[in-house]
């Protein structure tokens, strides 16, 4: 039996706020936690299959062109050298993992320096290295008709423009007029695993271990990446050492061992480098943006544009969506949004966590605090005072937010009231003090998912689908909506997770999975729960679980095992309906955050900071806790110190491992305080939950740069604000505060 349903309706019935069990919400440990920190969970590199040897991908040396000849006869003389390979289907750059399929097949054209190429196999890892290394290919080097630079000149539009009212006329007669150029550099995700694959065939079946995040795209990508019938094809990640978007699709590794181990029969292991995965996987997009605001003489918005300059290969349809936020986020009768791609020689850019908030909202931050500059009020009364009724140009309403009380809960426990206004006001020795902050708002996503949940006769849970855990707590959250529903205690359930034979949940990206998945968990619950009522004699709506006794009104309690004779097994799904398309369904928050700037060197410290997010249910307090700290560090990261460097001799990637591209790491990070403003948006999911991934990232960069404004009276535009952009505008290390 399947429970299904197109969600096209609010689920209005609070199931959730009136079970008995207790434990959705909590903040529970993750149930894999013990194995991760044991080393005991298996990722993908460390599947020993027998007789397994190892392969090692070799990139072009070339900026752009062909390949004209692979010398591998010199190579495969070389000791344990097995095959060199260029089939046909080796994928030339990474798939998006939205479409199901693979990209464009062509293995001589080089797109970008270090584009992977070939794949050399023999019995160990040193020996395939080797002679990756010896590998001699000979190119037709077209480098001289490259371009490393996006440009205005050579970009199109990458979807229609979203335009209302006259904002040329809007900016003429508008009191203040912010108008400011940004820009942000590419970013890598820089997951701490790096792409691997572990490939063996069983006739003409495949079996693929990969660290993935969107199983059942990725099956598809694979199988048309081969030529062969989905159906011939198993993917198993049940352990994902962090993605952030690098894994939403198949990339090189994992179609190139597929590949070579059918040819040898025998499994091959492809794990990349680090070097490598920076050089080939997916970036994000470098922007430049130019923002617009005209407000009245009371800080009201009249005009709001907000337009942006985002790159990618040719033949590539993503584009970074920068505006996405500037959508529905402020009021401004007279708009124009608008984003256009220019088609350049750089590795893929894609999906890289919250792509188009996460450098759209910094600069609209930015400028919304110019703005409040300008018109002499506080940026947090700013922000409240441009909130519309419904999605500007669009009348659609939202389906809730709570903006507001994330900016006065925010501002009050940070102490927002001790700011001065004043740049320079507040001096500690060598160190400039300041205080920034900014909204945070991402869109919200309800994807198709399926999901299996058996009550076994024993009274245990399994909830199984081949959904992922890319660090983001899916064993915990799953487990908890299934012992819920069903009152069990959370140590009787167990989730199975990361496997292509079990129902396809929505894959982990976009923040949507814990509500997607979760919903499909739900219903699959619900459905148990009917056939439990019929056996107790009372209706759906009337029966009660908890600790494994099943009762309603009227009905004495009795063990949940009581009323079962075999395993109960049901099958949950969703898709998204008409809710998407009628309801603006976003996540809102607010950033605050204390800076020290050195008055001689430029160094900017964080010295504190606080977001309040407002998302939906919280499903587990601690995961999405940890969510948003995990977002803010991004912020950090994008704030001060992340930044993809290109030659601009060649345009290969100069920072391509950890030792150059520069993550916050411990030190870099202060107390961060974190504040979960429950709501139910009944819109967004029958959980009544919206994602919190990304949200803690869009917008937390440009409360950074509103503090070191406020700290030192340096506007930077221009992302990272290192040391070095700082220094030139300065004030006098020796003047006292202001």
């Amino acid at each position: 039996m399947t429970m299904s349903d197109t969600y096209d309706t609010p689920d209005t019935r609070d199931m959730l706020d009136r079970t008995r069990q207790g434990v959705i919400g909590q903040p529970l440990d993750r149930p894999e936690g013990p194995l991760k920190v044991a080393g005991q969970a298996t990722y993908a590199a460390e599947y020993a299959r027998e007789n397994c040897a190892e392969g090692v991908l070799v990139g072009a040396t070339i900026s752009t062109g062909r390949v004209t000849a692979i010398h591998k006869d010199e190579v495969l003389a070389m000791p344990g050298v097995l095959g060199v390979y260029a089939a046909p289907q080796m994928l030339r750059r990474p798939a998006q993992g939205t479409a199901g399929e693979a990209p464009l097949q062509d293995p001589s054209r080089v797109d970008y320096p270090l584009q992977p190429v070939a794949l050399v196999v023999a019995e160990t890892f040193e020996q395939a290295t080797a002679a990756a290394k010896a590998l001699r290919i000979d190119y037709d080097d077209a480098s001289d008709k490259a371009r490393f630079l996006p440009t205005q000149e050579t970009a199109e539009a990458a979807k229609e423009p979203v335009t209302a009212g006259d904002l040329e006329a809007a900016l003429r007669d508008a009191a203040h007029v912010i108008d400011a150029n940004f820009t942000t550099p590419g970013h890598a995700s820089a997951a701490m695993e790096p792409h691997a694959a572990v490939a063996e065939w069983d006739g003409d079946d495949l079996t693929l271990w990969g660290s993935l995040q969107m199983i059942a795209f990725n099956v598809a990508e694979l199988a048309d990446s081969l030529g062969i019938d989905p159906k011939h094809v198993r993917i198993l990640s049940p352990y994902v050492g962090g993605g952030f978007g690098s894994k939403l699709g198949i990339s090189h590794e994992a179609v190139a061992a597929s590949l070579a181990a059918r040819e040898l029969g025998r499994p091959v292991r492809v794990v990349m480098s680090r070097q490598l995965v920076f050089q080939s996987i997916m970036r994000r997009s470098e922007t430049v943006q130019r923002i617009r605001l005209g407000a009245g003489a009371d800080g009201r918005l009249t005009a709001f544009g907000h337009e942006a300059l985002v790159s990618n290969l040719p033949e590539e349809s993503f584009s970074e969506p920068v505006t996405q936020a500037s959508e529905f986020l402020y009021a401004g009768d007279n708009r124009l949004l608008g984003v256009r791609k220019s088609d350049i020689t750089r590795l893929t850019a894609g999906s890289v966590r919250a792509p188009g908030e996460a450098v759209g909202m910094q600069a609209l931050e930015v400028a919304m605090d110019e703005l409040a500059i300008a018109t002499n009020l506080d940026p947090v009364e700013l922000r409240k005072r441009n909130l519309p009724e419904t999605v500007p140009g669009q009348g659609t309403p939202y389906s809730s937010r709570r903006l507001v009380e994330a900016l006065d809960a925010g501002a009050a426990a940070f102490g927002w009231d001790q700011r001065s206004p004043t740049p320079c006001a507040r001096r500690e020795g060598e160190w400039w003090i300041g205080m920034g902050m900014s909204s945070a708002a991402r869109v919200n996503i309800l994807a198709k998912a399926e999901a299996r949940v058996t009550l076994t006769a024993q009274g245990h849970v399994v909830v199984e689908t081949d959904h992922t855990d890319i660090g983001t707590g899916s064993y915990a959250i799953f487990g908890q909506i299934a012992a819920e529903m069903l009152g069990q205690p959370i140590d009787r359930t167990t989730v199975k997770l990361g496997d292509s034979l079990l129902p396809a949940g929505s894959g982990s990206g976009g923040s949507w999975g814990a509500s997607s998945t979760g919903s499909a968990v739900f219903y699959a619950c619900e459905a148990i729960r009917a056939t439990l009522a019929q056996a107790l004699g009372c209706s759906a709506d009337q029966l009660i679980l908890k600790d494994g006794q099943a009762w309603a009104e009227g009905v004495d309690a009795r063990p949940v095992t009581d009323l079962l004779t075999e395993d109960l097994t049901r099958t949950g799904k969703i898709e998204p309906g008409e809710l998407m398309e009628k309801v603006n369904q976003s996540t809102y928050g607010a950033f605050f955050c204390e800076v020290a700037v050195n008055a001689f060197t430029g160094e900017t410290r964080l010295r504190r900071m606080t977001g309040a997010f407002g998302f939906g249910r919280v499903l587990n307090a601690k995961t999405a806790r940890s969510q948003c700290i995990g977002g803010m560090v991004w912020g950090i990261g994008s704030a001060l110190t992340e930044e993809l460097s290109f030659d601009a001799r060649d345009g290969h990637l100069v920072n391509h491992d950890l030792a150059e591209y520069h993550v916050p790491v411990h030190a870099d990070i202060p107390p961060m305080e974190v504040i979960l403003l429950e709501e139910r948006d009944a819109d967004a999911s029958p959980l009544q939950s919206k994602g919190v991934g990304e949200l803690g990232i869009c917008g937390a960069a440009g409360a950074i740069a509103n503090a070191i404004y406020n700290a030192c009276g340096v506007r930077l535009r221009d992302f990272p604000m290192t040391p070095d952009k700082l220094l030139a505008d300065l004030p006098d290390p020796f003047a006292p505060a202001a």
